[in-house]
């Protein structure tokens, strides 16, 4: 069975919501679009900037924090991609299908790849095999973040494994036979032409570096997925690990928490993670006015990352002893009949 030839149908549950109410939540704006946008990639901008002047300019240390902060703020580019994916950020689509593909070249995700997979998760999320982009129980160590949130590179080493296998049509594994059947060579040819792109452009960085002596652009460029990702693991993680699967109910298997305006931007808003998968079409800069709209009807939040790891924590202690539990998010009422599905 293909992914598109799949029967399944999930009646998820979704805090009603009036239409008014909806429709100004689901509002796209160019003006909050370019300052989501704009804003992200300024930050790195500076950063990168500032990397380059500090050579020659600065002692070594200082150079070597500036780039480890570049990479803390770069590690994030994924979450725009993920939100330009979704084509929410911007009012106009010229500029969703531009900026997705200067974010994506910028941290060698494959957009093609991802969106073929993210819409299957959100349509089926925590539902295997229908959906197979996050599987549950995800069990996160210590040493995980040591490894993955300083220097990666362990994952920059299969990120180009992967992007030359998607250059030569090769695609492996469950999921990815479910996504783009050999049968059906049409919908593998994008995710194709992107992974050749990606290693045609980078590239071309190299040899310009090398030839200008430019050491450091590599660094500030193609390498910007693969260092400094700490913050980002401890943001990015949270989404699902612990909660329930096979469940039609996106409080039950997702997770919310709110952080500060800084992390929040940086993060592109996904802390609201439960609001994203209830209403997906709401673009990221109105979830936390969705959040308030629905706060009434989610589980308790905790505030803040240590508060967020700590309910993690405790999960996963459980799990040591007990490998098939699941939190069960307690939820603001019981009766299942005013439940509205949709």
């Amino acid at each position: 069975m293909t992914s598109q030839d799949s029967s399944t149908h999930i009646r998820w549950y979704r805090t009603p919501l009036d239409r008014q109410t909806l429709a100004r939540l689901n509002t796209r704006s160019n003006a909050r679009g370019f300052a989501q946008t704009l804003g992200y990639m300024g930050l790195m901008l500076l950063t990168g900037s500032l990397a380059l002047y500090a050579i020659g300019h600065w002692s070594w240390w200082v150079v070597v924090v500036i780039v480890f902060l570049h990479g803390t703020l770069g590690s994030f580019i994924l979450n725009g991609v993920h939100e330009l994916v979704h084509k929410s950020v911007f009012r106009t689509p010229m500029f969703n299908s531009l900026f997705v593909r200067v974010l994506a070249f910028l941290g060698w995700v494959n957009f093609e790849h991802f969106y073929a997979s993210h819409m299957r998760h959100h349509q089926f999320t925590l539902h295997p095999p229908e959906d197979l982009e996050v599987v549950l129980p995800i069990r996160l160590m210590v040493g995980q973040f040591f490894q993955t949130g300083f220097v990666n590179v362990q994952g920059g080493f299969d990120v180009l494994k992967n992007t030359l296998r998607h250059a030569r049509g090769r695609f492996e594994g469950e999921w990815e036979n479910r996504l783009f059947p050999a049968k059906q060579p049409d919908r593998g040819r994008p995710v194709i032409r992107w992974a050749r792109t990606l290693l045609g452009g980078h590239v071309v960085i190299l040899v310009v570096s090398l030839a200008s002596g430019w050491w450091l652009l590599p660094v500030l460029t193609s390498l910007i997925p693969f260092y400094g990702g700490w913050l980002f693991f401890l943001c990015n993680n949270t989404q699902h690990i612990g909660l329930q699967d096979n469940v039609p109910d996106f409080r039950l298997c997702c997770r919310t928490f709110t952080v500060n305006p800084l992390v929040q931007f940086l993060y592109w808003h996904m802390n609201f993670h439960t609001e994203h998968h209830m209403y997906a079409a709401v673009p990221c800069y109105n979830l936390a006015r969705l959040h308030r709209a629905i706060l009434h009807d989610l589980p308790p939040c905790p505030h803040g990352l240590r508060a967020t790891w700590n309910e993690i924590a405790e999960i996963q202690r459980i799990q040591n002893t007990q490998p098939g539990y699941q939190h069960i998010a307690q939820l603001p009422r019981t009766d299942p009949s005013p439940l509205h599905f949709a």
